[in-house]
């Protein structure tokens, strides 16, 4: 299964939460499957989003998008985002 997985700083998780649970309509019509989140145990503001994805090109498109932009300014993402598109083996 195709997988994007993003890093990026925020300034706070509580301001940054309710804007990534808000994007979940516009992330699942573009083909995410759904996604883990995790924070650094040293850095509370690095956050790191495991999406699962249904097509891979589907995923390039979305991390392009406006969509992601507006929703990570809104956010407070305070960086630009490391991506990386992965696909799992066996």
């Amino acid at each position: 299964m195709p997988a994007l997985l993003i890093r990026h700083r925020i300034e706070d998780y509580a301001t940054w939460r309710p804007v990534f649970d808000a994007d979940e309509t516009t992330r699942r019509a573009n083909g995410s499957l759904g996604a883990r989140l995790f924070r650094s145990a040293d850095d509370p503001h690095e956050t790191l989003i495991l999406l699962d994805w249904d097509d891979l090109e589907r995923a390039r498109l979305f991390a392009q998008s406006d969509d992601l932009r507006e929703a990570m300014a809104l956010a407070g993402v305070v960086d630009e985002p490391d991506l990386w598109f992965l696909e799992e083996t066996d």
